[in-house]
């Protein structure tokens, strides 16, 4: 039910992240008209929580071992509009790792490979004993096949 990725949530984004390289992390997203702001520009909160989003994954590594983050802080610069109703190509990169933080970057461009937004986040791993008993599976924290 995640509202970026959960393939369940009927008012989520859900976005299929893909690893292309260890630490890198893409997606391709068109977004609809119903998360505009200005007419064909899609609202900054949601630019916003596309980066936070992807910026993480890139430190999540193996699905069988995943290394689960909350976001300490996200600067996002947002250099030009985003639009809506057009393919954007979402890319996350991880960073310095150091103990239980770590750094990523995340961006999003459009189909000409023009930077549009981007994002740097601190993330901090999620202690060890909120996910002991957890059933990753039923959460939804799955590889699914294309």
């Amino acid at each position: 039910m995640c509202f970026i990725c959960g393939v369940e949530n009927p008012v989520g984004l859900k976005l299929k992240i893909y690893e292309t390289e260890p630490g890198v992390v893409e997606t391709l997203y068109t977004p609809p008209e119903h998360f505009q702001s200005y007419p064909g520009i899609l609202h900054g909160g949601i630019v916003a929580t596309i980066l936070d989003e992807v910026s993480g994954r890139a430190h999540m590594g193996d699905p069988a071992q995943a290394r689960f983050m909350f976001t300490a802080k996200l600067e996002v610069k947002y250099r030009k509009t985003v639009p809506i109703g057009k393919p954007l190509r979402i890319v996350g990169k991880a960073g310095k790792s150091k103990g239980r933080m770590a750094e990523s970057w995340a961006g999003i461009y459009d189909e000409n490979g023009t930077l549009l937004a981007e994002g740097n986040t601190l993330l901090v791993d999620v202690p060890a004993e909120m996910l002991k008993d957890v059933d990753h599976q039923a959460l939804g924290w799955k590889v699914y096949p294309d």
